[in-house]
Order: C-alpha cells, then structure tokens, then sequence
C-alpha cells in the first residue's frame, strides 16, 4: 500500500530543490551511478588499510605486552582512526 504524498511547503520545496542543485554541481557531469561506484571502491580500499593497520598496532601492543589502547594513545590515535 503506497503512503499518501506528502504536500511541501514553497520554502521545503526551495530547499530541495537548492539541495538537488548542490548535488547535481558536486556531480559535475558525472554519470551518478559511476560515482557512487567509484566511492564504494574508495570506501572499499580505505577500509582495507585501516583493517591492516589496526592489525599491526594489536602485533605491536602484543610485542610491548601493552593494550591496543595505549599504542593509540601513544601515536594520538582515537577510536575513530
């Protein structure tokens, strides 16, 4: 069963469609599909590198017989990196 459409105001329309236009500039032509492609493969490959570096800071944290979490401190690493 589909929902009912919802009926924007002028000002929410006006921001989609500034929104739309933004879009559409950071794409520059580019097919959007191709795109995303690409920024999966980039997503794919930065999480790779981070996998194997995270891999080599528990081997150096085993060789210290120290924490993972103190090798991240030790280098100013958070949990987000």
């Amino acid at each position: 069963m589909a929902l009912p459409a919802k009926v924007l105001t002028k000002e929410e329309e006006d921001a989609l469609r500034k929104e739309i236009a933004g879009l559409e500039k950071e794409l520059d032509g580019k097919d959007p599909n191709a795109a995303l492609k690409e920024h999966i493969r980039i997503l794919h490959e930065y999480n790779e590198l981070k996998d194997a570096t995270q891999m080599m800071l528990g081997r150096l944290a085993s060789m210290r017989d120290t924490t993972i979490r103190q090798v991240h401190d030790e280098y100013g690493l958070t949990s987000d990196d």
